[in-house]
């Protein structure tokens, strides 16, 4: 145990425990609303926004796991910097639509929007589940990220000492979490941006000084990691492989119910245009993170015998901490350390908030308590959120780290399948609610039946078409899935006269409307409905 890294790290952690408690009085609100407790009263500005919404995309898993695939996997991990970056143009032109219609309904999740556009409880329902199956897993990876943190700080990897420091990092989280709400994470979240740009940006000056230049490093680096790998025969190989992932990732990313939490507590949809524009600043952190592997390479971290035990545990998901321990003294050590703790901290307390919401609007206020009063549905959403990370807690504690990655192969795939009712929605009712629930049937029953196939331990699935095969994200086939089988039958049921349900929202609602205050209604309007 190196005791300044410790102290460095303490020092920091507590700091951001007190930030997660005076967060409740910070941009003061009735945290007994639901809206103020789970959006931080749909009111954070450009830059609160742009924290909150970096710390909700960058988690510590990507800090851990981005560089550990490019350290033991080669160049297909840098997939993960053109997925953000494709991302961004999508929530540029989607999201802000569905700020407009949540602000005029009230709605609080996605599937607020759902059962409001078509009517369908049901719907609303499938859309809520599938957040909260596809938010577990992730939320888990969070603290395993923390797990490989707090053993590389010197506390015991094996017995109840072990998970000690992981139990106590998790009643502090549930604590200003159930205290503050969204306010927490999003104040917390500038603390741990500014800390995870310092340790990048220090990682790269100084570790490749150290190790005589980048130069050096690619050169350290086997060739068959530098490059994918060109395809052979009749098959497109780790190029489409590579090309699905990226896409696949960027349409499951934003429809995941955390991004649509942060999205949601923006003052004006002119806010997340502008951050749009300056998100892709992470994405060149992104790059710079995934070049830690090849650097973690070219050290030969993984050769070094005090951390051969860390590898046997962890795996490849102790490079970085190897690198910083093996490239920095203590204190700064104890900085990058806090910045992938805090950075565990930020996304997993959003991701708890945005689970309860669903739970809270699409089960128990639709098919529990309907009558629920605001502070009944606020309670009832502050009592989730803890059993939420909970659950996340057990599952780490339980199962091996191995599990919640395979785990979250399956929440990408799962998430995904919700896309069509949100985001087509958005523009056009055209679609059936009945062909929406069962396009999302077959997509989930295919896209987890591939990953069974694949035993959990890849998302990546061959499929044989035309006598080629073409290595792709089972995400984006079953999606692909998903929409043909609603496509066709939309005609179907529209051709039977199924009735469709009543819409709730109009054309107007998603667009800005005509107003003399300074307010959103001036902003500039998304192209006009379908």
């Amino acid at each position: 145990m190196q005791w300044s890294t410790l102290i460095v790290f303490l020092v920091l952690f507590v700091l951001v425990t007190v930030l997660g408690f005076v967060a409740a009085h910070w941009r003061k609100g009735d945290l007994n609303q639901l809206h103020e407790w789970g959006l931080g009263g749909r009111r954070f500005g450009t830059l609160v926004t742009w924290f909150l919404m970096g710390g909700d995309l960058y988690t510590a898993y990507t800090f851990i796991a981005v560089p550990a695939l490019v350290f033991g996997a080669g160049a297909i991990g840098f997939f993960a910097v053109p997925y953000t970056i494709i991302a961004y143009p999508i929530v540029f032109a989607v999201l802000p639509r569905l700020w407009y219609v949540a602000h005029k309904h009230n709605y609080v999740t996605g599937a607020d929007f759902v059962r409001g556009r078509y009517d369908s409880p049901l719907l609303a329902l499938l859309v809520a589940l599938t957040g909260i199956l596809a938010t577990m897993p992730y939320i888990a990876l969070q603290l395993v990220g923390m797990e490989v943190v707090i053993s590389a700080l010197g506390f015991p990897m094996s017995g109840w000492t072990a998970d000690l420091p992981l139990i106590v990092a998790f009643v502090v989280l549930a604590a200003f979490t159930y205290t503050s709400g969204l306010r927490a994470p999003a104040l917390i979240a500038i603390v741990k941006d500014t800390l995870v740009y310092i340790t990048v940006i220090a990682a790269v000056v100084i570790i490749p000084m150290q190790l005589g230049g980048f130069g050096k490093i690619f050169a350290a680096v086997p060739p068959a990691k530098l490059l994918l790998a060109v395809p052979a025969g009749q098959s497109l190989g780790m190029y489409s492989a590579f090309a699905t992932l990226a896409l696949g990732s960027a349409l499951a990313l934003f429809v995941y119910p955390h991004v649509l939490t942060g999205v949601l507590s923006a003052k004006n949809p002119r806010t997340l245009t502008r951050n749009m524009a300056f998100l892709p600043a992470y994405s060149l952190v992104l790059g710079l993170l995934a070049l830690l592997g090849f650097m973690a390479l070219a050290a030969g971290v993984d050769k070094v015998p005090q951390y051969a035990p860390f590898f046997k545990q962890y795996a490849n998901s102790f490079a970085v901490p190897a690198l910083l321990m093996h490239s920095f003294p203590g204190w700064f050590v104890g900085v990058g350390f806090a910045a992938i703790v805090i950075g565990a901290l930020v996304p997993a307390a959003i991701m708890s908030i945005a689970a309860s919401n669903l739970w809270t609007r699409s089960i128990y206020r639709a098919y529990i308590n309907p009558h629920c009063t605001e502070a009944q549905e606020a309670s009832q959403a502050k009592l989730a959120s803890l059993v939420v990370k909970f659950g996340a807690l057990v599952f780490v504690l339980i199962l091996p780290a191995t599990y919640a990655i395979q785990f979250q192969l399956l929440g990408g795939i799962w998430i995904i399948q919700i896309l069509p009712a949100l985001v087509f929605g958005l523009y056009t009712r055209w679609f059936h609610r009945y062909a929406l629930a069962l396009g999302w049937l077959a997509g989930m029953g295919v896209g987890t039946a591939i990953a069974a196939h694949l035993k959990f331990a890849s998302s990546i699935y061959p499929l044989h078409a035309f006598g080629y095969a073409i290595p792709g994200y089972a995400a984006l086939y079953s999606l692909i899935l998903n929409i043909a089988v609603a496509a066709v039958l939309t005609v179907v049921l529209r051709l039977l006269g199924v009735a469709g349900g009543q819409d709730q929202t109009v054309p107007g609602d998603y667009r800005a409307q005509p107003s003399h205050g300074a307010n959103d209604g001036q902003l500039a309007a998304p192209p006009p409905m379908l």
